[in-house]
């Protein structure tokens, strides 16, 4: 599969490209050659039912240039609705496979988000793991907009091809957007709290939960202040159901 014939399949009004890492990659590399900014988005159940919601997120999403699937809700969703996805993909696993190809690429990267101290912290743990890599800035994401030129300026004057900018749904998805034809990297992600981990504030689940879909298990046994959060997969894979039988009547 070529990145110029990506599938894309919607649900619940969200559109998402069904792609794997690989036909992911070969996207971005694309996208590389381009010019101007291309937005890539990671939308997880979570994501897709506060669009449902949010007009200006589901546009963001939904005006990406690459709508990378997040997580096992996602992918059962996609089986509900009869197009399957080709298996679970992580929106963390695609920005560290980024990550790898810009140390391999000598490609600048700028960290944006987290708490101050956090994008700074992840910086050190980066270039630790990928020897080589240019981190051109790091800044936090306790910003408003009336700051953003400022930090719009602070990432270009960088000189950085990749953005990555943590700051949470639907902030980041929508600062993304709004600020495409502003930003002069090649490729903005949005990467939610992974920031957070690469800083070694957060941890992620043990491999053999992730293999089993079962990272929203740990975060519920880690983290049990989001349990309000995890209780979206059933309400929405539920959705879904609704939705699908909707179709049929």
């Amino acid at each position: 599969m070529t990145s110029a014939c990506i599938q894309k399949i919607k649900i619940l009004g969200t559109i998402l490209d069904r792609v794997d890492y690989d036909g992911a990659l070969r996207k971005i590399e694309g996208f590389l050659k381009n010019s101007g900014t291309a937005v890539i988005v990671t939308p997880n159940a979570e994501i897709i039912m506060a669009a449902k919601k949010n007009e200006a997120l589901k546009g963001a999403v939904n005006g990406a240039d690459l709508r990378f699937p997040d997580g096992i809700g996602v992918m059962l969703a996609s089986r509900i609705i009869g197009n399957p996805l080709f298996g679970r993909t992580a929106g963390f696993d695609l920005m560290m496979k980024m990550l790898e190809m810009a140390a391999r690429r000598n490609l600048s990267v700028f960290l944006l988000g987290g708490k101050p101290g956090v994008a700074e912290d992840a910086a050190s743990n980066i270039k630790a793991r990928f020897p080589g890599i240019i981190i051109a800035g790091a800044h936090h994401g306790y910003f408003d907009e009336s700051s953003e030129g400022r930090i719009i300026e602070m990432i270009n004057g960088s000189g950085a091809r990749i953005l990555l900018v943590a700051m949470g749904a639907p902030k980041q998805e929508i600062f993304m957007i709004r600020n495409r034809e502003k930003l002069k990297c090649s490729v903005a992600m949005g990467v939610g709290g992974s920031l957070d981990v690469l800083a070694g504030r957060v941890h992620r689940a043990p491999v053999f939960m992730q293999k089993a879909g079962l990272e929203w298990l740990y975060r519920l046994v880690t983290q049990p202040k989001r349990i309000k959060r995890m209780s979206v997969l059933p309400l929405f894979l539920v959705e879904v159901m609704l939705d699908r039988f909707r179709q049929f009547k």
